[in-house]
């Protein structure tokens, strides 16, 4: 007898009670013609990860999950962040899935490229990547932030796909290659493209936000891509010991000039230029420890081997 692959959907939630009812109904319109066409197996499911959110969002899976036993939910103990919820997803769906999409709640991304993904599973690839094909939707400042963090993962030797989020397809074997990886600091982006299996891209036009309000604002937007770079790449602090190279070279040749004038007897006062100086390597050197600092503190972070998710209620397993 031919056998269908399971799919599971995991939904990271956060605060996204206005938005939970119509993405699991979309969600499972999507489920049902994967099922009739024979795609997917019909114990497929969609799995909320409630990410420690205080409003009804959890309530609100435990109210879909009775009423539908195509959804699952789990409820993590309090707020571990977006890429902690992914990954508790992925853990959980994993034991028994032969396949798992992840997809944000907000419907930004278009569920019917998870018909193209599956697809694309069909034909043997591992990991699926959901690429938005343009920016039209984002405000010209989203736009050239977006184009220079890509630049900047470039620069720095960090290998992700561009235009590409959390989005995406992994068979049960690349996303168990996937929970291999130790580490407490999760830039999924970059983690996924190590596992190194066959891999490909769908793309897809991004949509408006259904309801509520971002949960990536700009200042955790840049602290999101700061962790991606530092996560991924020793290279700041080799641009660091550069740049520290090259301020000692044009400081001795500062010196140097300096003493040649003074037996030329041409020296001048210059408290100015002496103060600027001091102040910009004073700046350098601030700049140059905060970013080692933040190298110490995720090595800090993954000493500790502290839990990266704690899940309270499980609704998938029972």
């Amino acid at each position: 007898m031919f056998k269908t692959n399971k799919l599971a959907i995991v939904v990271p939630c956060y605060f996204e009670e206005e938005v939970l009812p119509e993405t699991t109904r979309q969600l499972l319109k999507i489920l049902e013609i994967l099922i009739s066409d024979h795609k997917i197996d019909e114990t497929s499911v969609i799995l909320f990860v409630n990410d420690g959110s205080t409003d009804a969002t959890w309530p609100i899976i435990e109210k879909l999950s009775k009423e539908n036993q195509h959804v699952k939910g789990i409820n993590l103990s309090k707020n571990f962040g977006h890429q902690a919820a992914v990954l508790a997803g992925l853990t959980v769906a994993s034991k028994d899935s032969d396949m798992i999409i992840s997809i944000d709640a907000d419907l930004q991304d278009d569920v019917n490229a998870i018909k193209q993904m599956v697809d694309e599973y069909s034909k043997g690839f591992d990991v699926v990547y959901g690429v938005r094909d343009n920016r039209d939707t984002d405000t010209f400042f989203k736009k050239t932030t977006a184009k220079v963090f890509y630049k900047m993962m470039t620069l720095f030797g960090a290998k992700t796909v561009e235009n590409h989020a959390d989005f995406r397809l992994m068979s049960q074997r690349a996303v168990k290659k996937l929970l291999d990886f130790p580490e407490e600091n999760i830039f999924l982006r970059g983690m996924v493209t190590l596992v190194g299996y066959p891999a490909t891209s769908v793309y897809y036009k991004r949509n408006e936000r259904f309801a509520g309000e971002s949960k990536y604002p700009f200042k955790k937007m840049l602290s999101f891509a700061f962790d991606g770079i530092t996560s991924f790449s020793n290279a700041p602090l080799k641009w660091i010991m550069g740049l520290g190279i090259v301020t000692t070279l044009f400081a001795i040749c500062f010196v140097l000039y300096a003493v040649i004038q003074h037996f030329r007897g041409d020296s001048t006062e210059g408290w100015s230029s002496i103060v600027g100086s001091i102040w910009l390597l004073g700046g350098v050197q601030l700049i140059s420890i905060a970013m080692i600092g933040q190298y110490i503190g995720k090595i800090f972070t993954e000493v500790k081997k502290r839990p990266r998710f704690i899940i309270q209620d499980d609704l998938y397993s029972k």
